[in-house]
C-alpha cells in the first residue's frame, strides 16, 4: 500500500522544520561539564535579555517560584525586597495581563522569551479556551497565578513548562513545593 503523497510531504516537512529549530542549539549531551555549564549560563542571559522585552519588572529583583499541583501548579513571582513597592505593582500588573492572555491561548510572551521549542508550550497553546483555569491573586509581595485543569496531559505539560522556567531563569526562579 502506497503512501499518499501528502503524507510523505508533511513527514518531509517535519523532518526539516525540527532540523532547522536544533540548528543553533548547543549538543549538550557531548559538552564536557565546564562547557555544559558555560552553554547553561550563555542560555540563562538570552532568556534575561528576552525577557526584558516581555517583563516590565527588573527580574534579578524578584523571584519567580514555580510550583507543582496534581490539577497543575502555582506561579509566584514576588519582589525580593517587599518593601519595592514599584516592584510589587510591575508584577501584579503583568501577572494579571499574562492571567488574560493565557485565558485566551496566547503564549506568545513565553514562547518569545524562551523559544518555540519550550517544554510543554505547544501542548499548552493547543488547549481548546477554558481547558486551562487560570486564575490572579494578589499576594503582599508580588502575584501569583494559579492554573489548574482536569486534562493529565495538560497538567504534564504544565509541570514541563514550570521545569524549563525554572531552569531557563536560573538564580531568578526556584521550584516551589
Amino acid at each position: 500500500m502506497r503512501k499518499p503523497l501528502a503524507m510523505i510531504l508533511a513527514a518531509s516537512l517535519a523532518t526539516t522544520v525540527a532540523q532547522a529549530q536544533t540548528m543553533d542549539a548547543p549538543d549538550m549531551a557531548h559538552m564536557d561539564h565546564a562547557a555544559h555549564m558555560v552553554a547553561i549560563a550563555r542560555q540563562q542571559a538570552e532568556v534575561a535579555q528576552r525577557g526584558k522585552e516581555v517583563m516590565p519588572f527588573d527580574l534579578s529583583a524578584t523571584q519567580h517560584i514555580f510550583t507543582k499541583t496534581p490539577e497543575g501548579g502555582i506561579q509566584r513571582v514576588v519582589a525580593r525586597r517587599a518593601e519595592d513597592a514599584e516592584q510589587v505593582r510591575q508584577i501584579r500588573q503583568h501577572l494579571e495581563d499574562i492571567r488574560k492572555q493565557f485565558s485566551q491561548g496566547d503564549f506568545s510572551g513565553p514562547r518569545h522569551i524562551h523559544g518555540e521549542q519550550m517544554p510543554g508550550l505547544s501542548a499548552l497553546q493547543a488547549a481548546k479556551p477554558g481547558q486551562i483555569a487560570v486564575t490572579y491573586r494578589a499576594i503582599p509581595e508580588g502575584a501569583e497565578l494559579i492554573y489548574s485543569t482536569a486534562d493529565s496531559r495538560l497538567v504534564t505539560a504544565l509541570h514541563d513548562w514550570f521545569d524549563a522556567q525554572v531552569s531557563d531563569h536560573g538564580k531568578d526562579a526556584v521550584a516551589g513545593h
